[in-house]
């Protein structure tokens, strides 16, 4: 069994360590990674310096103004690694020769107000060697905190410091367990850490996509999202101040009639809220109930449907949260204009079962006031009951007569928005259906998804192609 080591005794094997020497450079919520070093013993073997340059005025000075004007932000948690890891560099590495790997660490926080009414959240970071002399590698971190005390949040942040510089120097070459160690001694009461980025030569081997989504597994957050470059993106960056669109999916693969759906749907949600391009996103969401396959993650076939996403230009979520009311909760927290949903008719019939809202004390109705906030609206688009020429719409779904008035509500209010314009001639595609093709090596389904989708899965062996002749 893993022993898992307390603060102090993990900040005491750094300090008696004689390979790593740096800096640790704090803004916003005291020098508590600092005090644990100094407090564990044999720190003059481990910190060269500590700053914490808490007026603004200063801060700038030492590490220049940025571009978002923000003094919690991964621009400014960067230049404060840069400048101070090149500062205790170019200052010590003719004096510190032999085995020394440098490191800075440095974070940006606000913490919470006396008026507790602020955002509590931080950009944490580390930029060290592994080996003398070799370039360094940087991991990223940020954090949402939520306790409702300052002097507990500074305890959280010094603790998670620690824990990072200690997973960064002896957990470097074990994703798990270096994830894993961030939470030491730390609970999801207190803190949630909902984005991770590590890059430089000997974290070369890690995908940040596949380590983001293991925040999510690990429960340590419940969404991890994906710009359309494949970036690992903060939410509380990505979703500031925008309106956002999204679909809910499998994806597996994404096929034409997805393509209408959000081509159609996006186009209605800008004209119906007279949104800006500039801040209007577009979104596919996956649940991880639909990435889990037998139990197992398979990690192929995540990277290989937010490949397809992103190829199309489309932003990706990754989240824990099953049910829609669940999901437009979570954005409660980010100052979000509009949400628009684009769902299909059939699943958003399933929305007025009462199953799905049994954990909610005041059932359906408390589950449709989280889904239908004054911000949300629904665009459904119409269903072809498979093998049939039927289609199912917002205006025929089949309810019982107790939800038939909250329909009726819904749609006089103007929360469920049909798609008119849809092309009638993809609604037999059906994603089971793409991927039956494929492992039967009928070519047919190459006529149901984008020309992009089809030549990748060809060329990258997607989803089984491998299997046929």
């Amino acid at each position: 069994m893993e022993t898992i080591n307390s603060p102090r005794q993990k900040a005491l094997r750094i300090n008696l360590d004689n390979r790593f020497f740096g800096t640790i450079a704090e803004i916003g919520a005291g020098q508590e990674v600092a005090r644990r070093f100094f407090t564990a013993g044999g720190s003059s073997g481990t910190v060269a310096k500590t700053i914490s340059a808490y007026d603004m005025a200063l801060s700038n000075n030492l590490y220049g103004e940025t571009h978002s004007k923000r003094y919690v932000s991964e621009e400014r948690l960067k230049k404060m690694l840069e400048i101070e890891y090149k500062q205790i560099v170019s200052s010590l590495q003719n004096i510190k020769q032999g085995n020394t790997c440098f490191f800075a660490f440095a974070n940006t926080v606000s913490a919470i107000n006396f008026q507790k009414t602020n955002e509590s959240h931080g950009w944490i970071g580390i930029k060290f060697q592994l080996h003398p002399g070799y370039e360094a590698n940087e991991i990223l971190l940020h954090v949402k905190m939520y306790e409702k005390d300052n002097l507990l949040q500074q305890r959280t942040i010094g603790i998670l410091g620690v824990n990072l510089i200690y997973a960064a120097f002896y957990f470097n070459k074990y994703p798990s367990s270096f994830l894993r160690s961030l939470m030491d001694f730390l609970s999801r009461d207190q803190l949630e850490i909902d984005m991770i980025r590590m890059t430089g030569p000997d974290l070369d081997y890690i995908d940040n996509r596949l380590i983001s989504v293991q925040l999510v597994k690990n429960k340590m957050t419940n969404a991890t999202v994906f710009d359309n470059d494949h970036n690992v993106r903060p939410p509380s960056d990505i979703f500031y101040k925008k309106n956002i669109m999204v679909l809910r999916g499998s994806f597996r693969p994404i096929t034409l009639v997805g393509v209408d759906m959000l081509k159609k749907g996006f186009e209605l949600f800008k004209t119906e809220n007279n949104c800006n391009e500039e801040n209007t996103l577009l979104f596919c969401e996956i649940s991880l109930e639909n990435l889990l396959m037998e139990g197992d993650f398979d990690e192929k076939d995540f990277l290989d449907r937010v490949d397809l996403l992103n190829g199309l230009g489309i932003n990706v979520i990754i989240s824990d949260m099953k049910q829609h009311h669940e999901f437009v909760s979570y954005f409660d927290i980010y100052k979000i204009y509009q949400i628009g949903i684009i769902i299909g008719s059939t699943t958003y019939q399933n929305l007025f079962h009462r199953e799905y809202y049994t954990n909610l004390s005041g059932g359906i109705l408390q589950g449709f006031g989280r889904l239908f906030k004054n911000n949300v609206k629904m665009y459904v688009y119409p269903t072809q009951v498979e093998n049939k020429k039927e289609l199912i719409c917002s205006e025929n779904i089949t309810l019982n007569n107790n939800t038939k008035n909250i329909h009726q509500y819904l749609i006089d209010s103007g929360k469920i928005i049909n798609i008119h314009n849809f092309d009638k001639s993809l609604l037999h595609i059906f994603p089971r259906k793409v991927i039956e093709l494929i492992k039967e090596g009928n070519n047919e389904w190459e006529t149901m998804v984008p020309q992009f989708v089809a030549k990748t899965i060809k060329s990258r062996r997607m989803f089984e192609y491998y299997n046929t002749k």
